[in-house]
């Protein structure tokens, strides 16, 4: 079975083609924000009918960067790039590629998925995943499935409160997970990316006060076996995870019994390739 997987950001798309579960090709390409949707589809569309001509693929998934609207497979919106507004993206590509069987979701669900099968989340059910990188998005899977919730809008971490009166969001509240901890705002305050502050203990001890307390919510809302944590801020290792476990270790009731299994991601870049490759899987199944 040979699957072709896209991952949709709002920086870059990435394709990867899988036969069975081994990758055996991957391009990442920038994209062009000012040019929208209709600059990324004149990328997309002649690499995938390229790739597909020579490959001959069997299904499709795809991760986008925004929401998806799990039963009708379009997507909702881009909170980042214009021009995305309910559109039918699974139909183009189905058309585009001959028929194929298209699955598609937002990327955080798909990287969620893609860490519970291929990555650092296996053997955790139920399994809640963030990425911390330019936004902060999440997905929550329990007993192996993706937890959309009743209108597919579940997993939005991000916009979780963990500092009432904290400064506003671009979502319009205020004290967002996303607004304290995401790179985008904090390169905004501080002046700095987010490599280079994760280099920095006496920042680090700061930062993860509002990340811990993200972290807590979900565990004291779903108990999960595990909590994976990627995206490009996650990248720093140690340097980051180690004073996270220690600070969610203080903030969690001392009566708790609930686990606190905080692990990085596995997969890196490629979480939500492997997820796309999944959501192909469990829906031919």
């Amino acid at each position: 079975m040979r699957t072709l997987a896209i991952d949709i950001g709002g920086t870059k798309f990435t394709m990867a083609a899988f036969d069975g579960d081994k990758m055996v090709r991957r391009e990442s390409r920038p994209t062009d924000r000012q040019g929208g949707r209709e600059w990324l589809m004149a990328a997309l569309e002649p690499a995938a009918t390229s790739w597909h001509s020579e490959l001959a693929f069997d299904q499709c998934g795809i991760g986008f960067g925004g929401p998806v609207t799990w039963e009708s497979q379009m997507v909702a919106t881009s909170t980042h790039v214009g021009g995305w507004t309910d559109f039918d993206l699974a139909g183009r590509m189905r058309e585009l590629l001959g028929g194929v069987p298209i699955t598609m979701d937002n990327d955080a669900n798909a990287g969620a998925l893609g860490e519970f099968l291929f990555g650092a989340g296996q053997g955790c059910d139920p399994l809640v995943y963030l990425t911390v990188s330019t936004g902060i998005g999440g997905g929550i899977l329990i007993d192996g499935k993706v937890l959309h919730g009743s209108d597919s809008w579940a997993g939005e971490i991000g916009h979780t409160t963990v500092r009432p009166g904290g400064p506003d969001c671009l979502c319009g509240s205020r004290g967002c997970l996303e607004r304290m901890c995401c790179g985008l705002w904090l390169e905004r305050d501080y002046g700095a990316s987010a490599e280079e502050l994760m280099r920095q203990p006496v920042f680090v001890r700061r930062y993860v006060m509002d990340l811990a307390q993200g972290l807590k919510n979900c565990i004291m809302m779903l108990n999960p076996a595990g909590i994976v944590v990627g995206g490009g801020i996650a990248k720093a290792g140690d340097a980051l995870f180690g004073p996270l476990r220690e600070e969610l270790r203080r903030q969690m009731p001392a009566w708790s019994r609930a686990r606190i299994e905080v692990r990085q991601a596995k997969l890196g870049d490629d979480s939500v390739l492997w997820g796309a490759l999944g959501l192909a899987i469990q829906r031919g199944a």
